[in-house]
Order: C-alpha cells, then structure tokens, then sequence
C-alpha cells in the first residue's frame, strides 16, 4: 500500500467586504457554499470540523466557536471539533490541523471554515485587535502596529537593496488588477500606479495602497484521504507539502536585519522537500502580501528570485501572467482582502479553483502547482503546496 494522500474535495467563499451579515450569517453563507461546490458531500458526511477565526470575542462577542460555527453549517461533529487560532496564519494552520488528523487516522474526512468579522461599526476596533496579537507586555503596550513595523522593514530592504517606492507600489498595482477579476474581492475596480503612490501616507514609506484591506468574509474547504477523495470527486487536488515555523515571536527577539526572513526560507525549504519540488515548479501561489514590502520579500525567501531582487521581480512582471510564477491572482490580502481567520482557507478555496481549471478568466493555464503562504510575523511561517496529483 502506498503512502497516504490528502485531497481538498469541497470549497466555498463569501463575498469580502464591509457586510452587513454578522458573524454567523458569514459562516452559514461560507458552509453552503463549501456544500454547493460538490454535490456528493452533505452535511450529515462530515464527522470532524474545524473553525479558524481570530478575534470574535473582541469583533463579533462570540465566544466557543467552534460547535456555534458546525451548528450553522448544519454539521454535528462525532469525531472531533475545534477552534483553530494563529494569528493571520490560522485558516493555513487549520487546514494543516485537519491534514494532520486525517494522517494519523483519527477520521478521513474534515470541514475547516474560517471567518472573521472585524468591520464593525467603530472601525478603529481593527487596531485595538491587532495589539492583542502581539507581546503586551513588551511590544502593543507602547501603541506598536503591524504599519509601523513593515514600515521598518521597508525601510531596512530599501537601504540594502535599492528597492524603490515605485516598486513596492507596483505590488498593490498588479493585485488590485488582478482582484478585478474576482467577483468575490473587497475590490474590484483596480488600481494605477499614480493612484498608489499619491494615496495617503500610513507609516513612511507605506501607504495607504501599500496596505492589505480589512474586511468581513469567510470560506470552508473539505479535506478527505485519497481514497475516499476518490468516491467524491474526479478531480481532487493534492495536499504534497507543508510546513510551519515559529521561530521568534517579540519582534524585537528577531534578527535585526530585518529585509531578511531566514525562517520564511527555512519553511519554504521543508515544504518542497516534502512535496519533492523546488521553487521554480511552482505555477501560482497566494501569499502574505500584508504590506506591498512583504511579497517582495516573500518572492525571495520563496526561491522565486534571488535576494534582493524582489523589486525589480515585480518591476519586470515576472509575478503576474506571463512572468516566473502568477502571484495573488484573487487580488490578495491587499484587494480580495485580509478577514484574518478566513485567509488561509480562501486561499486553499483559490488552488482548488485554480487547479481544478475552474477560474475563470483569471485562470493560470497549465497550473499543476499552487503554494500558499500565510505569516503571523516576520520568524512565524505557515506553508501548503498543493498539486493536481
């Protein structure tokens, strides 16, 4: 008998966007539209379900999850069920929980959802959340965000490497152009460079383009061992590597360059050795595009490009159709927006599409390998790979 394999069978997605559903409503609209997405799965199928969500004892006063969410989406767990909580990386470090439970032969088969509602009506809520995912008694205390740090990031890669603010803002071009594609984005209008460079400066030298968008979603996938992948699709797509690091978690723990990300390249290393490819196999991926500075980075450190030439990667169109590798074709954190929770699943949602053939007019042809990449800070890495086969 062959090693085993574990395949995405299902996914679904919300619109993302400032909506007036609430939490619930969010999970409920992401678990049929999982459902939908695969007629030969219903509710009563799935045994073992697991929720990502970050912050709905803050945003939404929700509490206990994880049995909530399997409720709404008709599903009652006899196996296991859970809450799944890791910062931006919790939808890739859910998925990554259900492959390792269906591996160690707890169940073959597990519903993740991930969900956040953070645009509510005081919207400064956003900030007060993201202190509470860092070190209070040494980093949120003093007023630190996560603008400001990428800031400094941004700041340490320019100074090293020449990297420029055209650059940087060609990031946030592409991802806009390309969430005008994606009917499911927070935006869908697109955006010029002179748009980016002159929107309002958050922290030097990013600005307001430069950022992700905050923003209300949730998507569900369905993950099942191969064989019974087999009995629910002709068409399942391949979990063949993974990884994850924690490799410092106070910022200031970090090493003090930080326009290197040496766990990132750690992470990145262990997940092709495990799916038995190397970073130019890779067809498309979604990554952790936080800060327009964090995918050029993350273009190195993933072995896209070389070291410090992640601005004139993006420069000469080499992430974008056409190029070495399409990068955040749904338009990324920055234009498909970031729900905390829900990101690592909605990317999980755009390899099966993408894999699948099914992605419409942003579809990367030929695609047989797709990364996804979620960080929870610059030592803390969360990595799938997935394939056709």
């Amino acid at each position: 008998m062959g090693q085993k394999r574990v395949a995405l069978v299902a996914a679904g997605i919300t619109k993302f966007g400032k909506r007036k559903a609430t939490f619930r409503d969010l999970i409920a609209e992401a678990g049929k539209a999982t459902f939908d997405s695969n007629k030969n799965i219903s509710p009563k199928d799935v045994k073992a379900f697991i929720i990502s969500t970050v912050y709905p004892e803050r945003s939404a006063f929700q509490g206990h999850p994880a049995p909530l969410a399997a409720e709404w989406c008709g599903v009652r767990p006899t196996e296991f069920h859970e809450r799944v909580e890791n910062q931006c990386g919790s939808g890739t470090s859910a998925i990554r929980t259900a492959y390792a439970a269906i591996m160690s032969g707890l169940t073959d088969l597990v519903m993740v959802v991930g969900v956040e509602k953070v645009m509510v009506p005081s919207h400064k809520e956003i900030f007060l959340n993201a202190m509470a995912g860092s070190d209070r008694e040494w980093e949120s205390c003093f007023g630190v965000t996560p603008p400001p740090l990428f800031a400094m990031v941004a700041q340490a890669h320019m100074q090293k490497f020449g990297t420029t603010e055209e650059q940087l803002a060609l990031v946030s071009v592409k991802n806009h152009n390309h969430s005008k594609t994606n009917p499911y984005a927070h935006h869908q209008k697109g955006a010029t460079l002179e748009q980016v460079m002159t929107s309002r400066l958050i922290a030097a030298p990013l600005k307001l383009f430069d950022c992700s968008t905050n923003t209300d979603g949730a998507a569900g996938v369905i993950v099942a061992l191969e064989e019974r992948a087999k009995s629910l699709t002709d068409k399942p797509v391949y979990i063949l590597g993974t990884a994850q690091i924690n490799d410092g978690y106070p910022w200031v723990a970090y090493p003090k360059d930080w326009s290197t990300w040496p766990s990132l390249r750690f992470a990145a290393q262990k997940a092709y050795e495990m799916a038995g490819i190397g970073p130019k196999d890779v067809d498309v991926a979604e990554v952790h595009d936080c800060f327009t500075i964090s995918e050029i980075i993350e273009y190195e450190e993933l072995g896209f490009c070389k070291k410090g030439e992640g601005g004139r990667f993006v420069e000469d169109g080499q992430s974008d159709y056409g190029g070495e590798v399409v990068v955040n074709p749904s338009g990324g954190l920055i234009a498909c927006g970031h729900p905390f929770g829900a990101t690592g699943v909605r990317q999980a949602w755009e390899a099966y599409i993408q894999l699948r053939d099914e992605a419409g007019t942003r579809q990367v042809k030929g695609a047989e390998i797709f990364l996804g990449h979620n960080l929870s800070g610059l030592g803390e890495h969360h990595i799938l790979i997935y394939g056709r086969s």
